[in-house]
């Protein structure tokens, strides 16, 4: 479980493919050791499990399933990828529950800076986007974010210039692929009142 505040990036080092899915190497400076293999780790805000750590360099394992349900279908090396440990007991949240199960991916429509901060405009699927709620939570490349405005095409959210620079939200642009989380409390409700119909 993850909060979405993230302190940490890392960088892609290596992918290695495999028959049913692929290796990837992230280095950073996350405080880990040998130790600590078998953790989960949000990259991007995907839930991985740590299988080796050398040199700061850690190794993660992706499932044809993660890898087709998220933007790391089309990861490449030296992209820079947003990292969260789990939270521990009687950690405070300052954002919101996070499960890293993502559950799709969103195009960037558009950024603008207003002041100094930056309005990002993304699209989402129909099957997703009646789950979104204005001023609810949403998870954007494992950043707890709030969405703003509902749009036609999808939703509209507003990122302060501290989020912005510890975030790889920096370097998207027009027509990036990023992965989005919805909040988990949406799509229980949403369930249950279906349900109820």
């Amino acid at each position: 479980m993850f909060n979405g505040i993230i302190f940490n990036k890392g960088l892609i080092t290596k992918i290695s493919k495999r028959s049913k899915g692929i290796n990837i190497f992230i280095k950073s400076d996350l405080k880990l050791r040998k130790k600590d293999i078998g953790v989960s780790v949000a990259c991007d805000g995907v839930c991985l499990t740590l299988i080796t750590i050398q040199n700061k360099i850690m190794e993660f394992y992706l499932s044809n399933e993660t890898v087709q349900r998220s933007k790391f279908k089309y990861l490449q090396k030296n992209d820079l990828i947003n990292l969260e440990l789990p939270l521990r007991y009687g950690q405070k949240i300052s954002g919101h529950i996070c499960q890293g199960h993502v559950d799709t991916t969103g195009k960037v429509l558009g950024i603008k800076k207003i002041d100094k901060s930056y309005l990002f405009d993304f699209d989402v699927k129909p099957k997703e986007k009646k789950y979104l709620i204005e001023k609810a939570s949403i998870c954007i490349n494992g950043i707890s974010l709030t969405i703003s405005k509902i749009s036609k095409k999808g939703f509209q959210i507003w990122v302060i210039p501290h989020t912005f620079k510890l975030t790889n939200l920096s370097k998207v642009k027009k027509g990036s692929l990023v992965n989005i989380e919805i909040d988990i409390l949406s799509k229980y409700v949403k369930n249950f009142f279906h349900g109820k119909k």
